[in-house]
């Protein structure tokens, strides 16, 4: 359970996972209000209740305090930091006090048939068998909340490393967007197109959800869907009759989250490639969330061909996001058909 609250934690929906603190919580209360009560209830505590009052009371209240000094002294720690200095301290330390409790003194019980020496040995033992029994414990509880800590550990500096790669991905997708927009206002200006003005109007709406979500890991999909619509229509303006595009989009629920821009490279790409001032053509993308899927697909005519067969930076760049952000939680193939010169995209994610 603490090892899966982790990963969902990573993943960013640990609303309800349990916490690191809440587990030695637990344990701690496990011990102190079950397995130190019915340990005691091995050895005959209410004799000592009854002829040692005093002595019962210490040792009890002893056995609590070794408990909580191994949890605050952490052996295996220090053992993996190399403080055995430490380590012998604390164990001397322990047996002698330990050894101090079994020389308690005994009340006279003429009523006993056992010799004084044998009745000394066997509280000796009794004392000796709860401070193995609670060490036992007590060092095997917190070997396994160190063992915990080093995978809780590791976990956040690969968490760490995913968020500063998703950073870096996220980074190179908006100077390649930008680049391809800028190079659609320039086509307008040119062209003097009186569709410029609306061309900036629809530029600085994307520029500010670009501004607005640069930091941000989720966002809901209507606010994604209107931000490609838009990307869309800034498009349009600069394609004549030739090129056919078709943009749809349906969704059962508006706000559930998803990554900003994580779709925006294969439209991008839908129309570098797919469209045309002098052959008709068609570019076709289709977003539909239901059920906490999200399918996205794009479709377009190949009008014209990439100067390499390397793959897409950008379309490497959202695969390596999406292994991030959705491991083992997403589909993504892409289908070039050459008889048909069609090339399609089709996305699938998990969202929840």
């Amino acid at each position: 359970m603490f090892l899966k609250g982790i990963k969902k934690k990573i993943g960013g929906r640990a609303e309800n996972a349990v916490t690191y603190p809440q587990i030695t919580l637990y344990v701690d209360l496990l011990f102190c209000l079950v397995i130190l009560p019915l340990t005691i209830m091995l050895v005959p505590i209410d004799k000592w209740f009854v002829s040692q009052p005093a002595f019962a009371v210490a040792m009890v209240i002893y056995l609590y305090l070794l408990y909580f000094v191994y949890r605050k002294v952490n052996i295996p720690s220090l053992f993996m930091r190399k403080r055995y200095g430490r380590i012998i301290m604390t164990v001397i330390m322990l047996l002698c006090i330990t050894e101090l409790m079994t020389h308690f003194p005994l009340p006279e019980n003429p009523h006993s048939k056992l010799p004084l020496d044998f009745r000394r040995h066997l509280h000796s033992q009794s004392i000796w068998f709860l401070f193995l029994i609670i060490s036992g414990f007590g060092l095997a509880t917190e070997l396994t909340f160190e063992l915990f800590r080093q995978m809780f550990a590791r976990q956040e500096m690969e968490a760490e490393k995913n968020r500063a790669e998703l950073a870096m991905y996220k980074a190179q997708i908006n100077p390649h967007f930008l680049f391809n927009t800028l190079n659609t206002l320039y086509g307008l200006v040119i062209a003097k197109s009186d569709q410029t003005e609306s061309a900036f109007v629809k530029f600085s709406n994307i520029l500010k959800y670009m501004y607005h979500n640069a930091s941000v890991e989720k966002i809901d999909v209507k606010s994604e869907i209107e931000y490609i619509r838009q990307y869309v229509e800034l498009q349009q303006l600069r394609l004549n009759h030739h090129t056919k595009v078709i943009f749809e989009s349906r969704t059962d629920q508006e706000y559930v989250t998803i990554p900003p821009m994580i779709l925006i490279t294969f439209v991008e790409n839908a129309f570098k490639y797919g469209t045309s001032s002098s052959e008709d053509c068609t570019v076709l993308i289709r977003i539909t969330v239901e059920d906490g899927t999200l399918f996205f697909q794009t479709c377009n005519a190949i009008m014209r061909e990439k100067e390499t067969d390397a793959p897409s930076i950008g379309i490497e760049n959202c695969r390596k996001r999406l292994r991030l952000l959705y491991p083992e939680r997403f589909t993504l193939l892409t289908e070039k058909n050459e008889s048909k010169r069609e090339f399609r995209t089709k996305l699938t994610i998990q969202l929840a």
